[in-house]
């Protein structure tokens, strides 16, 4: 496991990701890489220090972890020089794949994210269909772009028009996972696996989301476990989350 600090020219500044490689590839062998996004309120240490990175990166993928703050990981409306999707899209798969023994094609990348970050998954997955074979979400928040107004919850409303624009907008509604799934296509969009836990509080919208998927005949799986919106039940997804992976990434390989 190893930290790196490199500069991204979307975010204007020297940015840190983690980066977690099986203990001894082979030579020359180019190894397919897994980007994990965290969830909001915790940071690029969490994939490695709340799940067991070792026994999936022993299967011979290189993970990496990048910090995305509280961005949702989008290049944000209102912060201009926040541009969090520019840094995963460009400026990070172009470091990983220069630094490392990545490879550098379609089927080589997978994308995984929870809640914050299973949102951001979903978006890039109907967004940039040609950048991953696999995107796995687990817990994702995908009725953000749509959350009603609470006077309780005035601060995150503000945040979530910092980064998506006001309600109602073409900016906004052009990032809401309800609105993509119905003009991306589902031929061209990677394979889409999506977990919740039974006591999960976005469990409703996360199903209908998957009910969309469904009608428009999207390639998916949909894993519901006991639990909530916690560690606890991620971590109780992940192999078959990385078993559905690994078949996918396989059967894309060139």
């Amino acid at each position: 496991m190893t930290d790196v600090v490199f500069h991204s020219n979307a975010l204007g500044r020297d940015v840190t990701y983690r980066a977690y490689l099986p203990a001894s590839p082979a030579p020359s062998q180019k190894l397919p890489v897994v980007y994990l996004l965290h969830g909001g309120g915790e940071g690029y240490r969490n994939w490695s220090n709340q799940s067991d990175m070792a026994q999936f990166a022993a299967k011979g993928f290189i993970f990496v972890m990048p910090d995305g703050d509280e961005s949702y990981w989008m290049n944000e409306v209102g912060a201009p020089r926040e541009k969090y999707e520019d840094f995963v899209t460009k400026d990070l798969i172009a470091d990983v794949e220069g630094r490392f023994p990545a490879r550098t094609d379609r089927g080589g990348r997978a994308i995984l994210g929870i809640s914050m970050g299973g949102f951001a998954e979903v978006d890039y997955a109907l967004v940039h269909p040609d950048l991953f074979a696999f995107a796995g979400a687990l817990s994702p928040s995908v009725d953000v772009p749509f959350r009603p107004f609470n006077i309780r919850r005035i601060g995150q409303w503000l945040k979530f028009r910092r980064i998506f624009g006001h309600v109602g907008s073409k900016v906004r509604a052009a990032r809401n996972p309800f609105e993509l799934v119905q003009s991306a296509s589902p031929s061209a969009t990677p394979y889409l696996y999506i977990t919740a836990g039974n006591q999960e509080p976005l469990l409703s919208p996360i199903r209908r989301f998957v009910s969309r998927l469904k009608q428009r005949g999207f390639a998916y799986e949909f894993h519901t476990k006991p639990g909530g919106h916690d560690w606890g039940e991620w971590n109780s997804q992940l192999p078959g989350c990385f078993a559905s992976l690994d078949e996918h990434l396989t059967k894309a390989s060139p």
